[in-house]
């Protein structure tokens, strides 16, 4: 009987070894795909044995930088309004350490970590200021730290559906936030295994069978390697937010802010455990902030977006695009 036992646990462990073998190959596989299907846009850039993906397009001043929200796409977050952009003035967008087609960085990643890599691969491309900063989500608080560390490179900033510095503890006093430490020690798991390829199948099985823009397709060949710097950069949240917190004066330079008040979907609502009048007590509580934003400047503008979600470059790029341009007009003019 103990033989018979070892020999079936012997029979299981080679399956499972044989199962992380091909697990490993197929995601050596997959990540060879997606560098021949997707290779990176504009550069890479050696900012000192690591090197970080900048897509710049376009000539003129000053030059328009992008900065992703906290998510996997990189710079390709702004695909839907990048080219336009580029059409009046240079135009850069990239993806941060780990994400995509950059390489992964080992220090924390706060806003101060992330701000002092775009400078270094701004410097190294030669990209010169003055710098437009547009920066989306938590992208709005990383264009805040930049500003506060190298603010003499900065001639005009927009917000699009940025975060705030004090939004955990705002938004707690409206509703109380969902504990998403479950969903977090999850994502962590499937991150450390992501050498293992299931991640990957994870993400195949859910991709369904409608046709992908490419830039969708793009961000899902890298997710799995994409996944744990996003993890580590919402680790960071705190912090990030603390040290944006910290430098809220931004003097006379043009700032444009963008509100998305779409109004929340049953979905959504679901989600966030909320009834229809706490999402918008939520909302309101957003634009509260971002009419903070706006007064952070004296020559600023506020557009709240009745028709867009968070993500306004995807849902009303024409407004970002207007945004984006009235902060270059006027730096221009103030020249």
């Amino acid at each position: 009987m103990r033989i018979a036992i070892l020999r079936v646990a012997a029979a299981v462990a080679g399956l499972a070894a044989l199962a992380v073998i091909a697990g490993a190959g197929y995601e050596m596989i997959g990540r060879r795909d997606a560098a021949r299907a997707f290779p990176p846009p504009g550069a890479m850039v050696d900012i000192g044995g690591r090197r970080i993906q900048l897509d710049c397009r376009g000539t003129g001043t000053p030059v328009v930088v992008f900065e992703s929200g906290l998510d996997m796409n990189g710079s390709l977050s702004w695909a839907p309004v990048h080219d336009s952009i580029a059409r009046t003035t240079r135009a850069c967008a990239y993806s941060r350490a780990g994400i995509m087609w950059s390489d992964p960085a080992h220090d924390p990643r706060t806003g101060k970590a992330i701000a002092e890599d775009l400078h270094a691969t701004l410097a190294k491309a030669g990209e010169a200021p003055p710098f437009v900063l547009v920066g989306h989500s938590m992208g709005g608080p990383d264009i805040m730290t930049y500003t506060k560390l190298f603010g003499a490179e900065v001639a005009g900033l927009v917000f699009v559906d940025a975060s705030h510095p004090e939004q955990v503890t705002r938004f707690s006093a409206v509703l109380p936030l969902p504990d998403v430490r479950a969903i977090t020690r999850h994502n962590k798991m499937l991150a450390a295994l992501s050498w293992t390829g299931l991640p990957r199948a994870l993400l195949s099985s859910r991709s369904g069978t409608q046709p992908q823009p490419d830039r969708v397709r793009a961000a899902a060949a890298y997710a799995p390697t994409s996944l744990g710097t996003m993890l580590d950069e919402s680790d960071a949240t705190g912090e990030t937010l603390a040290e944006a917190g910290a430098a809220r004066q931004l003097g006379d330079r043009p700032l444009f802010v963008l509100t998305a008040m779409a109004p929340y979907s049953k979905s959504q609502l679901v989600q966030m455990r909320a009834t229809k009048d706490k999402g918008r007590q939520y909302q309101d509580a957003w634009k509260q902030m971002h009419d903070e934003e706006a007064s952070w400047s004296s020559r600023s503008q506020h557009q709240v977006v009745p028709d867009a979600g968070h993500y306004i470059q995807r849902d009303r790029p024409d407004v970002v695009i207007a945004a984006v341009r009235s902060v270059v007009d006027s730096v221009r003019a103030g020249r």
